[in-house]
């Protein structure tokens, strides 16, 4: 398995490393921080990303979006320190293959490291029966989405895409920002929206007489 590791701390990458390579694994990256995780990705191609949380720059969270997103076949397995039941369920959201805790024993930690080398999810019996837990409770009614939660950037592209600018290359010019750094900002503006695509995003700034 060609892994690339994310996390801040040197002498944890380091460890990590040593164990990956002694079971046989290939390290093909070490990212400080998110922004580096998704650079090399793009660049490298790994066929999985172990990912802290807590990061500079750019969170895990964050990153895992983006990779995820770009590159559907890369399986991401956050390996962090947080057992938060919101962190892991937004992890799970942004399309992590797993959700592992640093205090693992390394034979649980390789048992659950190949459930998502097959594509299975790994995550530890408790950990599984939180997300359990969280999937049986029912549905709330969802609040009416506001523009009031974009950020400043994603008022700004939703802004350009009202007045017809809709193309990621036409924003990534017009925002000086790359194509890549607009999908994620786009798909941002979806997901706190509740929206389905670029058009229904329009649709719903000029109900809303939206003005950046």
């Amino acid at each position: 398995m060609r892994i690339l590791i994310a996390d801040d701390h040197a002498l944890f990458r380091d460890g990590l490393r040593s164990l990956l390579t002694a079971q046989g694994h290939e390290v093909v990256g070490e990212a400080r921080n998110g922004r580096e995780a998704v650079a090399m990705a793009r660049e490298i191609g790994p066929e999985m990303v172990l990912m802290d949380l807590s990061m500079p720059e750019m969170d895990g969270l964050a990153a895992t979006k983006l990779i995820t997103a770009e590159m559907p076949d890369v399986k991401i397995v956050i390996l962090t320190a947080s057992e938060n039941d919101a962190t892991l369920f937004e992890a799970v959201k942004s399309g992590a293959q797993g959700y592992l805790v640093k205090n693992l024993e390394a034979d649980d930690f390789f048992a659950l490291l190949d459930r998502a080398a097959n594509g299975e999810p790994a995550f530890t019996p408790a950990l599984a029966r939180r997300l359990l837990v969280e999937l049986s409770k029912p549905a709330e009614k969802p609040a009416a989405p506001e523009a009031d939660a974009l950020t400043d950037r994603e008022r700004e592209v939703l802004e350009l895409m009202v007045e017809g600018v809709v193309s990621n290359r036409k924003l990534a010019k017009r925002l000086d920002l790359s194509e890549n750094t607009v999908k994620f900002h786009v798909r941002n503006i979806l997901d706190k929206l509740r929206l389905h695509n670029r058009a229904e995003a329009v649709g719903y700034a000029l109900r809303k007489k939206f003005d950046a």
